[in-house]
């Protein structure tokens, strides 16, 4: 790593939390659900010299989880955080998750607590990056250069109504690899996969995700009707805590690579599911999980067992450029998602915006994640403010 352990001492000043809203037009459809608006939950942390970092907590489902998680991370992280000084942010997270571990038993949301953690880690690792005056996929990694390795990139959440239209629009800004929103029916999801085909041409990466849509015998049966489609994954065919005999089972009798990860948390989770044959892609949301901390333990421990990391994201810009950042300093094939559809969160919340060379994005050297949110622009979208 590009840094002295003295680096990586902090003390956070302040913690500011942003909520925002923006239409989805169009919705954005799963086979569980459709997301009529995008939110996304910014964080700002702020050191005793003013240098600040952002992070962003994931915050899709439900949908009106977003104003929620926002109070969580004012009220629990700013007595945890504020005025206290921390040898690096892997202590830190190790702290937090401890000081929440019974909060998360006695009000049943493990799931919000270890987002608001995740979220606010990007954070702390983005403000240090940029104190260094490193990018923070070199900061946290051994790579050298002013340039990241190309970054492959797909476009994702391509939904059941008409996806080849978006499709070719997406090829048009030069995407090169797409995923298809799956589980709506046998005959639907078989009708868009061809109509994909045509668009995307025989030999472009094509994969599909079925959000937990089927049992273990339907996901069988998937697998071995959409083998003729040249898939490159098969993403949470059947619910995503089904066991791991059952995965290891559905990853041996039906052809197709299994992808899964946005809903495994904790180490012991990936630990157990990188040591088995189950998953070939792993893909943690480092949002949701871990944030820096967690899931560059978790993108290692993929590449030294022959896993590929493909960072899960769907949400705003400056969880998308911290995912970049992620998936630049583990290495190793693979791809970041990129949401395919329209959201201004996106584009807005992480400025300059990412730029594809042929499927791929760069990253150059400026400081930490590089990007900062334009609340000038998003003003419209912002609903509400904690701690400014």
């Amino acid at each position: 790593m590009h840094h002295a352990a003295s680096s990586l001492a902090f003390e956070v000043q302040r913690l500011d939390v942003f909520v925002f809203r923006a239409p989805a037009d169009p919705p954005v459809q799963t086979s569980f659900g459709t997301m009529r608006d995008r939110p996304a939950v910014l964080l700002r942390v702020t050191d005793a010299a003013g240098v600040s970092g952002w992070g962003e907590i994931w915050c899709n489902f439900p949908i009106v989880g977003a104003e929620h998680r926002a109070r969580m991370a004012a009220y629990y992280l700013r007595p945890q955080l504020e005025g206290q000084r921390w040898d690096s942010p892997q202590s830190c997270f190790r702290a937090l998750n401890e000081a929440f571990a019974v909060l998360a038993i006695q009000c049943g949301e493990p799931g919000t607590l270890h987002q608001i953690v995740a979220g606010v880690d990007v954070a702390l690792w983005d403000m240090l990056a940029r104190r260094a005056g490193q990018p923070l996929w070199r900061f946290i990694s051994d790579r050298e250069g002013t340039v990241s390795a190309p970054i492959p990139v797909y476009a994702s959440g391509l939904n059941p109504t008409a996806p080849e239209q978006l499709a070719a629009t997406k090829l048009a800004e030069g995407y090169r690899a797409f995923k298809l929103k799956v589980g709506f029916g046998a005959a639907r999801d078989e009708t868009n996969l061809r109509a994909m085909r045509e668009v995307i041409g025989p030999d472009a990466p094509f994969m599909v995700d079925a959000n937990q849509a089927w049992t273990l015998e339907q996901a069988l049966q998937a697998g071995h009707a959409m083998e003729r489609h040249g898939l490159g994954w098969l993403e949470e065919p059947m619910r995503a805590d089904a066991p791991l005999p059952d995965w290891e089972r559905l990853a041996s009798a039906q052809p197709l690579a299994l992808a899964g990860g946005e809903n495994l948390a904790g180490t012991d989770a990936f630990d157990a599911f990188t040591a088995s044959p189950a998953l070939s892609v792993l893909q943690p949301d480092l949002g949701k999980w871990g944030g820096i901390t967690g899931c560059l333990a978790v993108g290692r421990l993929a590449m030294e067992r022959g896993k590929l990391l493909c960072p899960h994201w769907l949400g705003g810009g400056i969880g998308l450029t911290a995912s970049f950042h992620l998936k630049a300093a583990v290495g190793g094939p693979g791809y970041v998602e990129v949401d395919a559809n329209p959201n201004p969160l996106r584009d807005l919340l992480a400025t300059p915006p990412f730029t594809l060379h042929d499927g791929a994005v760069l990253l150059d050297a400026a400081p930490g994640l590089g990007v900062e949110p334009d609340l000038l622009a998003t003003r419209d979208f912002l609903v509400s403010v904690a701690g400014t």
